[in-house]
Parts: structure tokens; C-alpha cells; sequence
């Protein structure tokens, strides 16, 4: 299976366990922190990369 550049509330929602309204808080501020590193986001979805890095440390 191809692994997508972004994640979604919904892969949130299915990889933690938690909520959507949580999960969109999560993207929310980590669309939030790239932004003020001078990085365009994109709503509602976040690099699978930096959500990997901030939620599992890898």
C-alpha cells in the first residue's frame, strides 16, 4: 500500500484512537507551528512526516 504525503482527521482518528474534534486540534496546531517556520500548510491535513515526528518522536 502507498503511503500518502499528508494525513488526514480521519487517519488521525483511526492511528490514536482519539476523536475528530481532537485529531483537528492536532492538525491545527501543527499547521500552526510550520506556519510560523515560514512553511505554507494546507487545512484540514498535515505532512505525514512532521505528524510522525511530533506525535512518535521519529
Amino acid at each position: 500500500m502507498e503511503e500518502k504525503l499528508y494525513v488526514t482527521t480521519v487517519d488521525i482518528v483511526h492511528e490514536l484512537g482519539v476523536s475528530e474534534s481532537f485529531a483537528l486540534k492536532l492538525i491545527r496546531k501543527m499547521n500552526g507551528e510550520l506556519a510560523e517556520k515560514g512553511f505554507d500548510t494546507v487545512d484540514g491535513r498535515v505532512r505525514r512526516s512532521y505528524y510522525e515526528k511530533r506525535v512518535f518522536g521519529l
